[in-house]
């Protein structure tokens, strides 16, 4: 059956129903309202984070395709990277600790390296070295020193500090081997 009465006349008359019937729901809903109201504020809330973290990842990549991605950060160094301090500033505690075993290592006789000779042939001491004494070393060491400490190391100890740091250093003597060529 059709209506002969207006449209809007006829949406008033419906959402006069609407009301009456949420009105007779109240009571029952009145109990559940709290939880209801504290649930869609954390949903809401919820949907603006996301959309806020939308917005700044494509500012992210929008802002990436303009400036060239670093292949290393400026703040990644390492001591292999850096090159040694001028004279004139205070004494780099590494190049003194090397200073001071290299004078050490010059006054040792040729049968008492044979007698400690418990690591690798580069660096017979290499097994009682910490990480500070190894970086002390490492510059003086050839790429075929360090690529048989890294391999005695893998087969030995195989500890994570030790394989970074000469790994990196190998990478370092031979991309100067490269530039050197």
């Amino acid at each position: 059956m059709k209506s002969s009465l207006p449209l809007p006349v006829r949406i008033a008359a419906g959402l006069a129903v609407t009301a009456v019937e949420q009105a007779r729901k109240l009571p029952e809903q009145l109990t559940g309202l709290p939880v209801t109201v504290v649930s869609q504020a954390l949903q809401l809330s919820m949907r603006v984070q996301q959309r806020v973290t939308e917005l700044a990842i494509k500012g992210d990549d929008a802002l990436a395709s303009l400036r060239p991605v670093e292949e290393t950060p400026e703040w990644a160094t390492f001591d292999e990277d850096e090159d040694p301090e001028p004279p004139a500033q205070p004494e780099d505690p590494w190049l003194a600790e090397e200073r001071a075993v290299s004078e050490h290592e010059d006054t040792v006789d040729e049968g008492e390296d044979d007698v400690a000779a418990d690591g690798p042939d580069a660096l017979p001491e290499y097994d009682e070295l910490s990480v500070p004494q190894l970086r002390a070393r490492l510059r003086r060491l050839t790429l075929d020193d360090l690529e048989q400490l890294l391999a005695y190391e893998r087969e030995h100890a195989a500890r994570p500090a030790y394989l970074g740091m000469l790994t990196r250093r190998i990478a370092t003597v031979r991309a100067q081997e490269n530039t050197d060529s």
